[in-house]
């Protein structure tokens, strides 16, 4: 029974996980949300895959440096101006 809801478990996780990715895929070029899809659907993966938690913890962090890197360029800009 322990096998059988572990294989169901992560068979649900890719069921909803591999579409979320290939949307998030394809909408990054795109307007739109596709890097956060596709970040959600790291999230959904990694619950049951490692390389997927990996990814996960990777792309967190680069989305980490980006994001300091522009509240820095922000702050340089503000200072600047006045």
């Amino acid at each position: 029974m322990k096998k059988a809801t572990k294989v169901l478990r992560k068979l649900v996780v890719g069921l909803i996980g591999f579409p979320l990715l290939i949307v998030g895929i394809v909408l990054v070029p795109l307007p739109g949300p596709g890097v956060l899809i596709s970040l959600l659907a790291f999230f959904v993966l990694s619950l049951e895959f490692d390389w997927a938690e990996k990814g996960f913890h990777e792309a967190t962090a680069v989305i980490k440096n980006i994001y300091k890197a522009a509240k820095a360029r922000a702050a340089k800009i503000d200072n600047s101006l006045k």
